[in-house]
């Protein structure tokens, strides 16, 4: 049996703002775009996995939602605490000076971790914590 990750989900508090950032920062592919009333939903992906995507979603839709609950959610993105991924790329300098240049908040510069990886860190625009790593 094989399984892929086929889509995951992170969220954006400004579709234009991450649409910008994982189209021209990271150079993904832009898969998607649908619209809703206000809202929108971007789906993005390496140009060299097509079978991969990130949906970037408008958070805390689910109409289950409390009030409260939307706050919270709200809260945790801002503080970088609610979603993350973590990206892999063969050319980790350059990537960092492209994050780094475009103004992302830089959590971590490129570094070797104790578990043998050399990665950085940031946040992209909705504050969603983005670590990569350097591939073997």
């Amino acid at each position: 049996m094989k399984i892929n990750i086929h889509v995951t989900f992170l969220p954006h508090t400004d579709p234009e703002a991450s649409l910008a950032f994982y189209r021209d920062v990271l150079g993904f592919d832009v898969r998607n775009d649908v619209g809703y009333e206000d809202m929108r939903w971007i789906t993005v992906g390496p140009a060299n996995q097509p079978d991969t995507s990130i949906v970037l979603t408008p958070p805390a839709v689910d109409p289950g939602l409390t009030d409260e609950e939307r706050r919270v959610i709200g809260e945790l993105i801002a503080k970088g605490s609610y979603a993350s991924v973590v990206f892999a790329t063969d050319a980790l300098d350059e990537l960092f000076e492209r994050v780094e240049g475009s103004g992302a908040d830089v959590l971590q510069e490129p570094m070797e971790q104790d578990w043998g990886s050399r990665d950085f860190a940031f946040r992209d625009p909705a504050g969603n914590t983005v670590r990569v790593q350097q591939l073997a």
